[in-house]
């Protein structure tokens, strides 16, 4: 479908399909490996992993096996939060390397600004040192773009300010009602793409009284809905699923939400998530 070929640009020129396949919870071994070469056979052509999901092994796999050439999927992995050394940096990335095993990463991300462990934690410095070493990756050749997750705008003036590489995304939760307008407005002026994740709230909208009504009147379901709003506000969502079904569905997103309706999905409370994610998610 058209949706998983349209891309938008990156910052350094770079393109990125619209939407990616998420596989954050989904367990290394048979099901990352059948659910990612399903993804692949429904057409999508972004995937994204992380070192913290422990999956990097079968995504690479699948990935192998499909036997799409390299510069046809775009894949992105993302540093552990709490590594912020320049030689730890190195070392979990070639570790991500090796474990992919594709030849190259198109776009590393800083999975959070502090450790999981102790969320809210001020790491300014060590963030700056990190990006130094993201900074190498890039200049390598072996990552085609670097990016963070999780950033706030303090942390992002943080890089702009103190490094030289301007990040080409930002991943954060990003939903209906949830849409982070302050990380969301710093961004866009900045040119650096927001990605969703969670665009589904992990599963929430799907109680959604508002939502249901709104998706009948388009003849879709809520999750498609969420997600087309998503591409509608120039966000990637990220959406994730193992059952074929899921998959095949979420990329039916070829309709348009009308500028009224659009006005009503911004309008929805931002209410903050229950709760943050931890370092296996997001």
């Amino acid at each position: 479908m058209a949706v998983l070929t349209d891309v938008y640009e990156l910052n350094n020129g770079v393109n990125i399909p619209k939407i990616g396949f998420g596989t954050w919870q989904i367990p290394d071994g048979k099901v990352a490996y059948e659910s990612t070469l399903t993804a692949l056979k429904e057409g999508y052509r972004h995937i994204d992993t992380a070192k913290a999901y422990g999956n990097e092994v079968s995504v690479g796999r699948a990935i192998r096996d499909f036997g799409i050439a390299r510069e046809n999927v775009f894949v992105t992995s993302k540093l552990p939060s709490h590594i912020k050394d320049h030689d730890g940096v190195l070392k979990a990335f070639n570790e991500t390397f090796s474990d992919l095993n594709i030849g190259y990463v198109d776009l590393y991300l800083i999975h959070a600004p502090w450790p999981w462990r102790n969320i809210g934690q001020k790491c300014d410095t060590e963030n700056v040192e990190a990006w130094g070493a993201m900074e190498e990756i890039y200049k390598s050749g072996k990552a085609r773009a670097i990016g963070v997750s999780n950033f706030n705008v303090h942390d992002l003036k943080n890089l702009m300010k103190n490094t030289k590489v301007t990040p080409a995304v930002d991943q954060i939760q990003y939903y209906v009602g949830f849409t982070e307008p302050k990380i969301t407005a710093f961004a866009k002026a900045h040119n650096i793409l927001i990605e969703a994740y969670s665009p589904l709230a992990t599963g929430d909208v799907l109680h959604s009284t508002e939502l249901t009504a709104l998706a009948d009147t388009y003849n879709v379901t809520v999750p498609q809905l969420a997600l087309r709003y998503c591409l509608q506000a120039g966000v990637l969502p990220l959406p994730k699923a193992t059952s074929q079904a899921h998959i095949a569905a979420n990329k039916a997103l070829d309709f348009m939400i009308s500028t009224i309706d659009m006005e009503r999905l911004n309008a929805c409370q931002d209410t903050a998530p229950s709760h943050f994610h931890n370092e296996t998610q997001g």
